[in-house]
């Protein structure tokens, strides 16, 4: 028999919200990728990839969480390129990007969805 996966199948459970400290990353593996995961100071929660593709490394964790107007974003600690929190795009070179993921937050649980389709 053949299972076929049904719209929450792609929600995985990360960690609890109070885990993540505010403006720091943490990395966790969901659906077989590296996620940084990052809170901001308004408590909202982000998934990038954790792949910085300037340095070819996976350090976007450990990047610094800043806000650029109304952009929450986080620099990339080699580098210092900042990406988009909420869509991965490079706010320094329109050309590049890194993986974004949907979250949502249930009874306390970061749970994290399908990557994000660019557009």
């Amino acid at each position: 028999m053949t299972r076929v996966a049904s719209a929450t199948d792609e929600w995985q459970p990360v960690c609890r919200v109070v885990e993540l400290e505010v403006e720091r990353g943490a990395t966790a593996l969901v659906h077989g990728q590296a996620i940084a995961l990052f809170r901001t100071a308004d408590d909202h929660v982000y998934a990038l990839g954790n792949h910085d593709p300037f340095a070819k490394a996976s350090v976007m964790a450990k990047g610094i969480v800043g806000q650029r107007g109304e952009v929450p974003f986080v620099a990339s600690p080699t580098h210092r390129h900042a990406f988009d929190l909420r869509s991965g795009r490079c706010l320094d070179d329109p050309h590049v990007s890194v993986p974004a993921y949907t979250v949502r937050v249930e009874d306390g649980v970061v749970l994290v969805g399908a990557r994000k389709v660019s557009g």
